[in-house]
């Protein structure tokens, strides 16, 4: 059982705060090229994480090893995936799609957690990952387009989806010990060092500041980079790294409710099926 409110109170918030980023790309896709936007977004965490290190006098890594490995899993965990799916959804893969194609990370690591980690995974929690997976398809599914799908894209996607999954392991294996507002200083500079030669490959660096921009803005640096990345880090630390994956397929639900709420995207039968069936999976996969 979990030891301290904050281990009880971290996987629903985490998962809350998560899928908010869903509904920020929407929010700023008319004001910013995305790639743009993610670069600027990890230069603000470090100036505010920076400021919060300086005040608590926080220890910065001691040795080459552990810049090297918060420089690794920023480049895994946020530069290489959000900008993978970014660019990917931008250059024409459906959403519906790369939701799905992110749907497959609890999966994939629950396969590698095994030779990688020494995890277990049990019959039931590869049940209750099963279910997730199903209820997360039935949730997109309405969202899902008769075109073909680009299949570059569509690879970029995968990577993306893989670099997180791989960045989670990472973590898991070389960051644990650390404190996490430095660790994730650490990352942020891992993750503009990969988004800065994207944005000058294939961006014109188009940023609109207009009140929805900076709005936006404030809670991708604040709740989602400081907010979520935190609890991440935190329950990485906490639990296995399949149970925290596992956390995932609560956030299509999540956010759909969000842009019914928000934009007044409808809402199938079939969605709030998945969403049941979503829950249920995650129940079952935490169960002792």
């Amino acid at each position: 059982m979990p030891s301290s409110p904050l281990a009880r109170l971290a996987p629903p918030l985490f998962v809350l705060i998560w899928a908010t980023g869903f509904i920020v790309a929407r929010a700023v896709a008319p004001y910013a090229d995305p790639l743009t936007f993610l670069l600027v977004r990890y230069l603000l965490a470090l100036a505010v994480l920076g400021l919060i290190i300086l005040v608590a006098r926080a220890s910065w890594p001691r040795t080459a090893s552990e810049w090297r490995n918060g420089l690794i899993a920023g480049a895994l965990l946020h530069g290489c995936y959000l900008g993978g799916v970014f660019w990917s959804v931008k250059h024409g893969l459906p959403a519906g799609i790369s939701a799905l194609v992110a749907g497959l990370q609890p999966l994939v690591t629950g396969a590698l957690a095994g030779p990688l980690l020494g995890e277990t995974v049990s019959g039931r929690r590869w049940a209750g990952i099963g279910l997730g997976f199903v209820g997360a398809v039935l949730v997109v599914a309405p969202k899902l387009g008769a075109g073909g799908v680009p299949a570059f894209p569509l690879l970029i996607c995968i990577l993306g989806m893989l670099s997180i999954t791989v960045g989670t392991i990472w973590q898991k294996r070389a960051g644990s010990a650390q404190d996490l507002r430095v660790n994730a200083f650490v990352q942020y500079i891992g993750a503009a060092a990969v988004t800065l030669p994207m944005v000058l490959l294939t961006e014109e660096m188009r940023m609109e500041w207009t009140p929805p921009l900076i709005g936006a803005m404030a809670w991708a640096v604040l709740g989602l980079s400081i907010g979520a990345i935190g609890l991440l880090l935190f329950l990485i630390r906490q639990g296995a790294v399949v149970g925290v994956a596992t956390l995932l397929y609560l956030v299509p639900p999540v956010a759909a409710i969000m842009a019914f709420v928000i934009f007044g995207e409808a809402l199938s039968l079939i969605q709030m099926l998945g969403m049941a069936c979503a829950a249920l999976g995650v129940a079952v996969a935490s169960r002792s």
